[in-house]
């Protein structure tokens, strides 16, 4: 069942958004060559217990960590720990943060240094295809709009989209009715209704789209073993169009 959020509802959602945004640009910040990702973790915890919030994937069905940090071929799930940053990674962080018991979901993958031409047209294409599929997020459209836009977009800058794992609804449950595929056809699944709020996230491989879940039973990494990035808000569906909540103007 989709559940639609009041003003009210909305506004706590747009403060745990805040929060999730702000976040992500504190680790952006903080990332370097040398840094460990369970420092990372620890940095994005405080601040937003700091912030009157919690971390939303803290505990959640078991995962031991606040934020979910995916290197190279890492997708998505990746657990913090001993790694350090190395000039030329790319780093995929998820970040969520409940508020007053509604949560906000936000991912950015970031560059270590000098990348590669080919990871760094990786990062653009995965923040780019999010808002072309944004550009779908209004009132009285269908659901897969917004998927086949992104999936026309990733594919024709020649990566492919991740078909196993999807957006979701969002917000007293992290995760909630409908799914949201990044790929599709067009007119499908439930029309956009106002009050609806949306976790957009592409996640695009440089390969093949087939993935697979490593011996963790977390991180999830591309079969061939090319690089991953994923992009991600919060969205919500309103009358005057679509408000990302977890993206600072």
């Amino acid at each position: 069942m989709i559940i639609i959020k009041n003003n009210n509802e909305l506004n706590y959602m747009r403060k745990s958004g805040r929060i999730v945004a702000e976040t992500l640009l504190l680790i952006e910040e903080k990332i370097k060559p040398g840094i460990t990702t369970a420092e990372l973790d620890r940095i994005a915890e405080e601040f937003i217990i700091k912030q009157g919030a919690k971390p939303s994937f803290k505990g959640l069905y078991g995962f031991p960590s606040s934020l979910c940090i995916s290197i190279n071929e890492q997708v998505v799930h990746g657990i913090p720990g001993a790694y350090k940053l190395t000039e030329g990674d790319i780093v995929s962080v998820d970040c969520g943060a409940v508020f007053e018991g509604f949560h906000g979901d936000a991912a950015r993958t970031f560059s270590v240094g000098n990348v590669s031409q080919e990871a760094q047209k990786l990062i653009e294409v995965t923040k780019d295809c999010f808002f072309e599929g944004v550009k779908f997020a209004h009132i009285g459209n269908r659901l897969t709009d917004i998927s086949h836009a992104i999936q026309t977009y990733v594919e024709h800058s020649g990566f492919s989209v991740v078909r196993d794992f999807v957006g979701h609804g969002i917000g007293r449950n992290l995760h909630e009715d409908p799914e949201v595929p990044n790929f599709g056809m067009p007119g499908r699944g439930p029309k956009l209704r106002e009050g609806m709020v949306l976790a957009i996230e592409p996640m695009v491989n440089v390969g093949d789209c087939k993935v697979l879940t490593l011996s963790d039973g977390w991180t999830v990494v591309t079969k061939d073993r090319k690089l991953s990035a994923h992009y991600e808000n919060t969205v919500a569906i309103l009358p005057d169009g679509p408000e990302i909540l977890t993206l600072i103007k």
